[in-house]
Order: C-alpha cells, then structure tokens, then sequence
C-alpha cells in the first residue's frame, strides 16, 4: 500500500464510521517497533506501522486506523482522547475499535524473559527476580540472612 491509498483509506473510514472528516496526513512510519500506530498531539498526523500491515493484512490496518482516529477526533473535539478516558473508551466501542493491538508474530519468541532464582540459606524464603542481584549487597527481607541464587529460569510470556 503506497502513501497516497493510505491516506484515502483514513479518510474514508473517518467519513464512514466517525461522519466526520480527516483533515490531516496520515503515514506509515517504520521505525515502530511496539506499537500499531500513534497519533500526534501537536500535528494532528496520524502514523501508522506498516509491519503490522504486512503481517496481518488491512483488516488490522482498518482496526488500528479507527483506533488512532478516535484519539484524533476526541482530542480534536476537547473531550478525553487518552485510553483510561471514559469518552475513549465509549467511542472505541461505537466503532468497533480495539483498545490496544494484536503482537506480532516475531514479538512472541522475543517474550522469552529470564528470572533469576534466590533462596535464603536461614529461612528458606525463596525470591523471584527479573534482574540478578549483587549477593554481597542484599540480605533476605525476612530474617537478614544470606542469598544464594538456585537457579536461571527461561519463562514465555506469550
């Protein structure tokens, strides 16, 4: 999809699901990486990812496009544009649009993360952590006593 077919395609889908006009650019931007597309404040553009195009197709792409269109219509209208705004989520519901998108497909094998296990050696209280600790600087929260890591842990988000 070129520059010119996006733009006709959000102006369209303004007319069609908010009846009212799109009067700004709207852009692919592929320097997106964890997001399907963003509204900005101070332009009014809209930039959409075209990864997600690519992967899912334009049913997405139409689904991202009213998302982003409902931020650009309430906050062009003063009314709560962000995504904890009541306004926001009522308009979201109206169109049929989703509060926040699907993953991509490569996103799923980075969501690998790894824990790191500790055990106290006094009482036995074993810690879950995302960042390994300095076991010469911490003690166990409970009974001061010494940590000892047991073991690194791989655990799938996704």
């Amino acid at each position: 999809m070129e520059q010119n077919e996006l733009q006709k395609l959000v102006e369209n889908i303004s007319l069609q699901c908010f009846n009212k006009p799109f009067q700004h650019q709207a852009l692919f931007n592929p320097r997106l990486r964890t997001t399907g597309g963003r509204y900005l404040l101070h332009s009014h553009n809209i930039e959409l990812n075209p990864k997600y195009y690519e992967a899912f197709g334009e049913e997405e792409l139409i689904l991202i496009i009213k998302h982003e269109l409902c931020h650009y219509h309430l906050h062009l209208e003063g009314k709560g544009y962000r995504h904890r705004d009541r306004d926001f989520r009522e308009l979201l519901l109206q169109v049929g649009a989703p509060r926040y998108c699907r993953h991509l497909p490569h996103q799923k094998n980075q969501a690998q993360r790894k824990f790191y296990m500790y055990a106290c050696l006094q009482c036995g209280l074993t810690y879950q952590r995302k960042k390994r600790m300095d076991l010469q600087r911490y003690v166990c929260g409970k009974c001061t006593g010494r940590l000892k890591m047991i073991e690194n842990i791989l655990e799938k988000w996704c």
